[in-house]
């Protein structure tokens, strides 16, 4: 068993949080482009009928789910290996009180930063393929 403070559980803490990172990102731009990818290769006409939409409809929500709960279980982890619950002590901007008040009440979990994080990374790259790279797109 690691020690709360030995250098193999700062590995395996850092892995966990890598892991969380990798998966959030996948959650939101690799699910995605997996299923458009897949169906559109399954298609053999330029004009499908209802049947792959409905399933882009239900695949990708699914699969999101799938990968969320399996991050969930990731941050589980996480607070096993570093003996701690996996909250971070980040007040975001949004909840902090104009009266002047210290505590938002809400802990964040570390996956809760690492999925705000992977969102505007997703953000910033789908802007930048959209703009640079995408035919027919940008300005």
């Amino acid at each position: 068993m690691l020690g709360a403070g030995s250098p193999g559980t700062k590995v395996a803490a850092i892995l966990l949080i890598a892991l969380m990172a990798v998966g959030s990102v996948m959650m939101w731009l690799g699910v995605p482009f997996l299923w458009i990818y897949a169906v559109s290769k399954s298609v053999e006409s330029s004009q499908p009928t209802m049947g792959p939409y409905v399933l882009l409809l239900f695949g990708i929500p699914a699969s999101m789910v799938i990968v969320g709960k399996l991050l969930g279980q990731l941050n589980r982890i996480y607070g096993e290996v570093t003996h701690t619950t996996p909250e971070v002590k980040v007040v975001l901007p949004w909840h902090r009180s104009m009266r002047g008040e210290r505590d938002a009440g809400h802990p964040r979990t570390i996956l809760d930063v690492v999925m705000v994080l992977s969102v505007g990374l997703a953000l910033l790259l789908m802007g930048i393929w959209f703009f640079f790279f995408a035919e027919g797109g940008g300005i």
